[in-house]
């Protein structure tokens, strides 16, 4: 069969969709991945992949550009004229299913997380939300990365549930990401991994950070991750510069491997205001490290509060450095079992041949 893959960027297939693009490639099928051209494409085509490049803006709307990468996609699909397309993020999800449906091709959707667009009430949500309603007629499965998300499509009458189903993330690699020998941190080390964009709870956690400096807590505490001012939600890069200057936090800038950073800290942050399945909470809690994070879906599905690692209330610095401070006061062997029995219970939830045995049954039924 010929697969198509079609996401905002080569980078977020290579690192996602990797372990499917295999599972579907050892099955004997034709992997074509979509997505714009960057330092990443290289490695899909070692993979096995064909790679088509499409000029796609993931940042924010613009109905000119959005309608030609409907037509875009439309031609791309029309040449190459795959079995069954598989659409990941907002754009490819609403604009490649449209144009999928004009073709009559057979599409398949991942909504990875909600985005901006459902924090906010405003006349771009609704716009979007509108979109969603329209494109999510046609595809045969939409896969939402919890329950949470899919009952709020459902509730609001964008999909069918009969259509629904739930994933566990994009799963993890269990014999990828492990626990690692560490000599252990003569400071304690907390460390937030993400994209650098507000809704991640990168503000509160500074705040979190000087409430706990100000106490007197000797710890480190990191940030890792891409400044991506483009974001409409990004984080000025002068803004991190003045942290760093500050010495509130040590910026790590980005990395093509994060296992060793996961391995060098105590205890992994995540204050996001929501999220589909968190890929950072999954590698840290499969590298058997404890977790802070919000009690937001997403989130608290890979942490279970007073297991595996603490819960805190989004938007709400001082309790995120209550919760901090409690996981650094611990004693180390319990820090250790938790992160131990975090690492069980995502082996049992979040194995990514769950992931990629659902993907593979989809498509069979399809064809």
């Amino acid at each position: 069969m010929k697969i198509a893959i079609v996401l905002n960027t080569s980078w977020n297939i290579y690192n996602f969709r990797k372990g499917l693009i295999q599972g579907l490639l050892d099955k004997g099928n034709e992997v074509i991945t979509i997505a714009p051209k960057d330092r990443y494409t290289y490695k899909l085509k070692e993979l096995g992949c064909t790679h088509i490049p499409v000029k796609m803006d993931s940042r924010g709307a613009n109905p000119i550009k959005d309608f030609f990468l409907v037509l875009e996609l439309y031609w791309i699909y029309k040449k190459i004229r795959p079995d069954v397309i598989l659409h990941y993020t907002i754009k490819p999800n609403i604009y490649g299913t449209i144009a999928a449906s004009l073709l009559g091709i057979p599409a398949v959707n991942n909504v990875c997380g909600l985005g901006t667009m459902f924090l906010k009430d405003n006349l771009v949500s609704r716009i979007a939300i509108s979109l969603y309603r329209i494109a999510f007629k046609f595809p045969k499965t939409i896969f939402f990365q919890n329950s949470d998300d899919k009952e709020l499509f459902i509730n609001r009458k964008i999909v069918n549930k009969s259509v629904c189903d739930v994933l566990p993330g994009s799963g993890i690699n269990f014999n990828v990401f492990k626990p690692g020998k560490s000599e252990g941190n003569k400071q304690f080390t907390f460390l937030l991994i993400s994209r650098l964009i507000y809704d991640k709870g990168i503000l509160e956690y500074i705040d979190a950070i000087d409430s706990l400096k100000n106490q007197g807590i000797d710890a480190k505490f990191q940030l890792l991750g891409q400044v991506d001012e483009e974001h409409k939600r990004g984080i000025p890069s002068d803004t991190v510069q003045r942290w760093i200057e500050k010495n509130q936090v040590e910026y790590l800038g980005t990395t093509d491997d994060v296992k060793e950073f996961i391995n060098k800290a105590d205890c992994i942050v995540l204050p996001s205001y929501r999220e589909g399945t968190p890929k950072t909470l999954l590698e840290a809690a499969s590298m058997a490290k404890p977790i802070v994070a919000t009690d937001v879906p997403g989130c608290n599905n890979v942490v279970k509060d007073g297991e595996n690692g603490y819960l805190c209330n989004v938007k709400d610095a001082i309790d995120l450095a209550s919760k901090m401070k409690k996981m650094y006061a611990l004693d180390k062997n319990f820090r250790t079992e938790m992160g131990n029995q975090g690492r069980e219970y995502i082996k049992q939830k979040f194995d990514e041949k769950i992931v990629i045995n659902k993907y593979l049954s989809t498509i069979d039924k399809i064809n």
